[in-house]
């Protein structure tokens, strides 16, 4: 009996080691996430802002390609944060980034006001989300810039679907708008490399 309770000791200690490296590599996974966000942020922008006269194949392509992406980064973010993170509110970002890449895909159909009135819609509330996240997420370092974005993005959804019954409806405010998110994403990845030091 002693030696089997010898070796029952061994894998609590494991689980224990397992779960304290995983809370301890949450900053670091959250930074190079941030970091890919940002590149790809830019990158679009960049893209749309070349497209964005008119909806084309192109433009209608990046348009529907923008949430499916925040809808992966909603999944790597899941499965790489610290058991303590919002997982409840990742999925609930998932959920609406998915919803939004379908209606987009739909609402194109219609012309430019369509599209931005369905990107203002998921801007306001993918914003709350993410505002909430952030704060949620204070104590891991470099969240203010993502709680300002999150904040920010709620503006900009209203402004998209006031935009869209004016005769100034255009696509290069959502170029504007990823540009803004991607200084975010980059400034909180910047200053996440702090804590990801302390914490090495």
């Amino acid at each position: 009996m002693n030696a089997h309770r010898a070796s029952a000791t061994p894998p609590r200690k494991k689980a224990t080691v397992t779960t304290t490296t995983t809370a301890a590599s949450a900053p670091a996974a959250l930074r190079r996430l941030y970091f890919v966000r940002f590149g790809f942020a830019l990158v679009w922008a960049a893209a749309l802002a070349l497209t964005a006269s008119s909806l084309g194949p192109v433009s209608i392509a990046l348009l529907v390609l923008y949430p499916l992406f925040d809808a992966a980064a909603a999944v790597v973010d899941f499965r790489t944060s610290d058991p303590e993170a919002p997982r409840a509110l990742l999925g609930v970002n998932l959920t609406l980034s998915l919803a939004t890449a379908v209606g987009l895909a739909f609402a194109v159909a219609s012309g430019i006001p369509a599209a931005l009135v369905t990107w203002g819609a998921w801007a306001i509330a993918a914003g709350v989300v993410q505002l909430v996240v952030a704060i949620r997420r204070y104590r891991l370092g470099g969240q203010w810039a993502m709680i300002l974005s999150g904040g920010l993005s709620t503006f900009a959804g209203t402004g998209f679907i006031l935009m869209s019954s004016g005769d100034n409806a255009s696509l290069s405010a959502l170029a504007g708008y990823a540009t803004v998110g991607a200084i975010f994403f980059l400034v909180s990845a910047v200053r996440l490399g702090a804590r990801v030091k302390a914490a090495a």
